[in-house]
């Protein structure tokens, strides 16, 4: 089974994977992986649940086209592999490479001070999102419940200062009170 350790910050790692689904009735899981080859994702060593109260020592059997086939130490039948299904899968952030120039790991880019080219405060960033064109930037507006989406490209986000904690970010105007719903038009009465 998982062994305990410390728990380590959320704040301090990176989620790496997770547990997808069950294969087989040897106690084999299905890894969905967010390392940038599938296999990566044992390149650290052990990975620990959400809490950060268990750690998982994953060694793979293959990769699949929807993540990679693994045993979990401990782990040796279906049912006690079937009681992971769900489990997200961290590292700690200290254990990971530094990122190449120009790249970030997300979880740097959450909390960041997004302001426009003239230094205006403009929101924070809450999430990266990834809908299968590239990621964004999602940034709640300041004095506002809204977000806005940014492309996380050199044309909508020209400077990123980890040290300083910002983000210059071109974003889109709101229009405050206006619908966006086409009008409707009814064919008589």
């Amino acid at each position: 089974m998982s062994e305990d350790t410390k728990s380590t910050p959320i704040k301090t790692r990176i989620l790496l994977g997770q547990i997808a689904g069950v294969h087989g009735i040897k106690g084999h899981v299905l890894v969905r992986t967010y390392s940038a080859e599938p296999s990566g994702i044992t390149a650290y060593g052990p990975l620990e649940n959400e809490r950060g109260d268990k750690t998982f020592t994953l060694t793979i059997i293959r990769e699949t086209d929807k993540g990679v086939v693994a045993t979990i130490k401990g782990i040796s039948d279906r049912t006690a592999a079937e009681g992971l299904r769900g489990t997200n899968l961290y590292v700690a952030r200290d254990k990971l490479p530094a990122p190449e120039d120009g790249e970030y790991y997300h979880s740097d880019l959450i909390g960041l001070k997004a302001v426009d080219a003239e230094g205006r405060p403009v929101g924070t960033v809450v999430a990266v999102q990834n809908y299968g064109a590239g990621d964004l930037l999602e940034i709640k507006r300041s004095g506002s419940s809204q977000t806005a989406l940014v492309p996380l490209t050199n044309q909508f986000v020209p400077s990123i200062n980890l040290g300083d904690r910002t983000a210059v970010v071109a974003v889109p105007e709101f229009v405050e009170g206006e619908d966006n719903d086409d009008e409707q038009s009814s064919g008589g009465s």
